[in-house]
Parts: C-alpha cells; sequence; structure tokens
C-alpha cells in the first residue's frame, strides 16, 4: 500500500473545527506578546510569524480553548490541523501538532497525505520532527502496509521528507524494523543536508537505546559512508564502534 501527498487536499466540514478555531484565534490572539514575538521568529529562523506565546503558557491557553470539547474523529483532525496551517502565526500550527500527537489514534491510514501536507508546508524540525515522531510513526505502527510509503519517502528530494522516514520509528523501541532503520541510514548516508546528517545520527541513537550491539556493528562496518556529524550523534551514548 503506498500513499501519497500529490494533490489538492480540501478541508472537510467539522462543526467542531469551527469550535475550535474560533476560541483559538480568540485566545492565542488576546495573549500575544510583540516582544517575545520578535524574539522566537529570529530564533527560529524567519521561518513564520509568532504570537510571541512561550511553550508553557501556550499550553495553557490550549486546554482553555479546548475544554469541554469532544474528542475529534479524523475528518475534524484533518479540518483542525489544515485550517491551523493556513494561519500564519507559528504557534497555530504548533497547536495542530499537539492536537495531532493526542488524536494519533483516531486518524487511519487515510490521514498520511494530511501529514505530508503539513510536513512539506512552513517546514522546520521545530513541526517535523514531531509531525514525525508521533503522527507519521503511530500511523504506520498501525498499518504496516504504510511501510511501502517510508520507502518512497525516503528518496524524496524534499529534505523533510526524506527525514520524516528516517525519524518515524523513533519511538518504536523494541518494535524497530532494525533492517529497514538501517537501510534508510545508508539510502541518505551522502545527504549534504545538515538536518538530514543529523537525522541519521538522532535515529540510529535513539535505536541504540534499545540494541547498543546492533548499532556498534552497523557503524563498525559503515561508518565510513557517514559524516563525523551523524557518527558523533549515533554514539553519544554508547561510545566509540572499534
Amino acid at each position: 500500500m503506498t500513499v501519497t501527498g500529490a494533490g489538492p487536499l480540501d478541508v472537510p466540514h467539522s462543526a467542531l473545527a469551527d469550535t475550535v478555531l474560533e476560541r483559538l484565534t480568540a485566545v492565542y490572539a488576546g495573549a500575544a506578546d510583540p516582544a517575545k514575538a520578535a524574539v522566537m521568529r529570529a530564533y527560529m529562523k524567519d521561518v513564520a510569524p509568532f504570537l510571541g506565546l512561550p511553550t508553557p503558557e501556550r499550553r495553557a491557553l490550549s486546554r482553555t480553548v479546548l475544554a469541554g470539547t469532544p474528542r475529534p474523529d479524523e475528518a475534524d483532525c484533518t479540518a483542525v490541523a489544515l485550517r491551523c496551517w493556513a494561519l500564519p502565526q507559528r504557534e497555530y500550527h504548533y497547536f495542530a501538532v499537539d492536537y495531532l500527537r493526542r488524536h494519533a489514534g483516531r486518524c487511519s491510514s487515510a490521514f498520511l497525505p494530511v501529514a505530508h501536507r503539513l510536513i512539506t508546508t512552513i517546514s522546520w524540525w521545530d513541526t517535523v520532527d514531531l509531525l514525525a515522531a508521533h503522527v507519521v510513526g503511530a500511523l504506520v505502527a498501525a498499518d504496516p502496509r504504510l511501510t511501502a510509503t517510508m520507502d518512497q519517502w525516503i528518496a524524496d528530494e524534499n529534505l523533510w521528507v526524506a527525514r520524516t522516514a528516517l525519524l518515524h520509528q523513533l519511538r518504536y523501541k523494541d518494535r524497530t524494523d532494525a533492517e529497514r532503520l538501517f537501510a534508510y541510514c545508508l539510502r541518505q548516508s551522502g545527504h549534504p543536508d545538515f538536518f538530514v546528517r543529523k537525522a541519521i545520527g538522532w535515529c540510529l541513537r535513539e535505536y541504540a537505546k534499545t540494541d547498543p550491539e546492533a548499532v556498534r556493528a552497523f557503524l563498525a562496518r559503515e561508518r565510513g559512508r557517514f559524516a563525523p556529524l551523524t557518527v558523533r550523534e549515533a554514539l553519544k551514548n554508547i561510545g566509540t564502534a572499534g
């Protein structure tokens, strides 16, 4: 089974999304801090404008927004995510990511094109990494047929799609498909971008918490194919590999 992100995505009708977005925009905008917003925008390399809501405050506001709302279905999740992504300020995207993390189990494999749209729109590590590990990873775990799509994503020219494929097993622990993980790392071992090289090291380091010997053996065989950054990242918790 393969799922692509090509083609337009309609925002489904959702009364729940109507309620959430009405509350969200009022509550977040009411707490905006322009001075903090400027600092946050600079720190995040001007990927998007900000309202200036630090994470603890933002999540407290989110609890107010969601108080008394019912559990969403997949259409609700799609509508909330796409409508948040259509808003310029980054905190709305963060809200959507948190919402999807909480309700990923309510979504089927049909949600993967929505995740692809989010990953490839206003792309930066602050949203991509959480979507990869907590949303895409959950979808693939629930429907292993989606591994065929991950096999496509690892070869994608979009670095954030490739990074997602690398990171989607990040929380799998002993359920990790190590053969696929190592193959993905090798597939992108020569990638010139920092974010892909870093992701290779990160996913290897995370799997080393489950099977350090497998990671050591893999790097002992293949470390010459990886950038020094990748190797340092991979070995942070397990020492040298010979």
